[in-house]
């Protein structure tokens, strides 16, 4: 790697004044799991490295009045897995840390940074994507918030301006939507995707009501798809309905080729695991279990 500076600022206020919008090599970092990857493969060649470390305030979880919770962008996600809060509020969460890379990996990475990545293989954006959440931003002109689903702007691309940071996740009460994750490897159980579903809705009478299903890891970003929403909303899941939702989301999906499959078995992926991503989530008990 080529040396770099490496600033430990304290408040996010002064993390904000190292940052520089005109200059795409100072980056601020969490945990940097992902970020050091490519650096060691001389894929990005930072100026300044500012990390977020010391900045406690924002590592924290905490279940909101109304049944919500408010995570700051620097909580571990190995700390998100063992938390009580999102257990009762979103289990959906909890099961997809399971999975997520390796315990090494989830002692350091930070949700924040996970979702500034932009990688459209990581596991925790599809699922906060499906739950509704937003994560709250912090510039030198003040603050937004940006629902999840409308952060990702391309292949490792989001909305976030270069002075930017993600200092907060907030997830709505989920009352008693029921949720569901499926990755689909080709290595390991752990390992990067070829292609993620996450579902989540409520259900009226055995039907299902408000449904939102979310691809990612075989497309660009991660992806909501209204075909395949439309396809379930005010339906019974039997087998009809989810082979329609399944070819809905196939038709829809812009998937992509590359060392983890071609884009039309990754297609043929996304029809499967619809349909299974759908079943799994109707056979919890609500709550987003």
């Amino acid at each position: 790697m080529t040396p770099f500076e490496l600033a430990e600022p304290a408040t996010v206020a002064e993390a904000l004044a190292l940052l520089d919008p005109s200059d795409p090599t100072v980056r601020p970092v969490g945990g940097a799991t992902a970020l050091m990857l490519m650096m060691k493969a001389g894929v990005f060649q930072p100026k300044r490295l500012v990390s977020l470390r010391r900045i406690t305030s924002l590592s924290s979880i905490a279940a909101t009045a109304d049944g919500g919770l408010a995570i700051g962008a620097l909580t571990p996600l190995a700390t998100l897995e063992r938390s009580a809060d999102v257990a009762r509020t979103a289990a959906v969460i909890v099961r997809t840390m399971r999975r997520l890379s390796n315990v090494r990996v989830r002692n350091v990475a930070t949700v924040g940074g996970c979702i500034a990545h932009g990688d459209p293989h990581m596991d925790l954006p599809p699922v906060l994507m499906a739950l509704g959440a937003a994560v709250t931003v912090t510039g030198r002109s003040g603050e937004r918030t940006i629902k999840v689903q409308d952060l990702f702007a391309g292949y490792y691309e989001t909305v976030l301006e270069r002075d930017e940071i993600i200092t907060g996740l907030g997830i709505p009460p989920q009352g008693a939507r029921r949720a569901a994750y499926l990755k689909c490897t080709t290595g390991s159980a752990d390992d990067w995707p070829a292609l993620g579903v996450a579902v989540s809705f409520d259900t009226l009478d055995g039907a299902i009501t408000d449904p939102i299903v979310v691809v990612s890891a075989a497309t660009p970003r991660a992806t909501r798809l209204e075909g395949a929403e439309a396809a379930l909303a005010g339906r019974s899941p039997d087998d009809t309905v989810l082979a329609h939702a399944g070819d809905a989301a196939a038709d829809e999906a812009e998937t992509v080729s590359d060392v983890r499959g071609s884009a039309p078995y990754k297609r043929e992926l996304l029809r499967v695991h619809v349909r299974r991503a759908v079943r799994e989530a109707f056979a919890a008990q609500g709550g987003s279990r």
